[in-house]
């Protein structure tokens, strides 16, 4: 196989943010046969980040960078980075045809307006996966998705730096990209609430490890949504069993008073009534029995509601 480096349409990239995202998607394009001609990192993890996944790259000053770079990629938190674009412009650092590549979710193009003004190419890029600030993020890019945002003209030089690094781009429309980042982050950041609160749960009746008791469950739980959507829906919610779902809220509800947990009950009840919803709209669960279930959520449960319920 032939060195990438050798390749035609080499760049060289400067990384502004050795977080975890920067320093790995540096490292991709690295391996891909750009060259990363220095990375800025300001704490002692990002510095040691750099030298793990980065290691004899240069760490210089964000001017500097910009101002040795053909690409520039944008590392940096949401907040952080329409100053940082706006800042860099008015230093007069940017010139005409840098690609300036960012990897906020929640932004499109519009945030690198002023440097677009200097006539810098604008491209969003964000790879759809959590990430550790380890080597085994590159691998994990195999299968990832990116949400790239481009100018039309522009947009196959960022489709193709993602499939560079391994990963499928996706096309995101600018006006849809907050749409987009809160359904990643509502599904990603979420889950990881949700085991913790189930696990917290196990650790407090004395399961030693949750993760075992959980990992099968929701592994199946999360292929079977994946490929069946609403479909996969299983237990007492769905099935109208109020009785159960009223047995979850009330012991639900003493353990978080017991554990001063106030966010595992929030969060069932919550949870319940959107799955009630969704299982009422798709007509897998009559309007009786969503009125049961919602009942059983306020624990105004009356005899009619006890009824027998069973599984996940």
């Amino acid at each position: 196989m032939s060195d990438p480096s050798l390749r035609p349409g080499r760049l060289g990239v400067g990384v502004i943010g050795a977080g975890k995202v920067g320093a790995v998607l540096g490292a991709a394009l690295r391996a891909a046969g750009h060259a990363v001609v220095g990375v800025h990192a300001v704490s002692e993890e990002s510095r040691t980040r750099a030298e793990a996944l980065l290691p004899d790259i240069p760490v210089l000053p964000v001017p500097q960078i910009v101002e040795r770079s053909e690409v520039v990629l944008l590392a940096v938190p949401d907040d952080a980075l329409e100053p940082l674009v706006t800042g860099l412009s008015a230093g007069g650092h940017f010139s005409a045809g840098q690609i300036l590549i960012h990897t906020s979710g929640r932004y499109g193009i519009e945030v690198l307006r002023a440097a677009r003004a200097d006539g810098a190419i604008g491209i969003a890029m964000h790879p759809a996966m959590t990430f550790t600030g380890l080597s085994l993020d590159l691998a994990r890019l195999q299968s990832a998705t990116f949400g790239i945002t481009a100018p039309g003209p522009f947009l196959p030089i960022a489709q193709a730096l993602a499939v560079e690094m391994g990963g499928e781009p996706v096309v995101i429309a600018e006006g849809d990209r907050p749409l987009y980042h809160a359904a990643l982050s509502h599904a990603s950041n979420h889950m990881v609430t949700l085991i913790g609160q189930a696990s917290q749960i196990l650790e407090g009746i004395g399961v030693e490890d949750p993760a075992h008791v959980l990992g099968p469950l929701l592994k199946a739980t999360l292929d079977n949504a994946l490929a069946s959507g609403d479909a996969a829906l299983t237990g007492p919610v769905v099935r109208g069993d109020a009785g159960t779902v009223g047995a979850h809220r009330e012991i639900l509800a003493g353990f978080a008073a017991e554990e001063g947990a106030p966010d595992v009950d929030d969060a069932y009840l919550a949870m319940a009534r959107a799955t009630a919803d969704r299982a009422r709209s798709r007509g897998a669960l009559s309007e009786e029995g969503h009125a049961r279930v919602l009942r059983a959520l306020d624990l105004e449960r009356g005899p009619e509601d006890e009824a027998e319920g069973g599984g996940q």
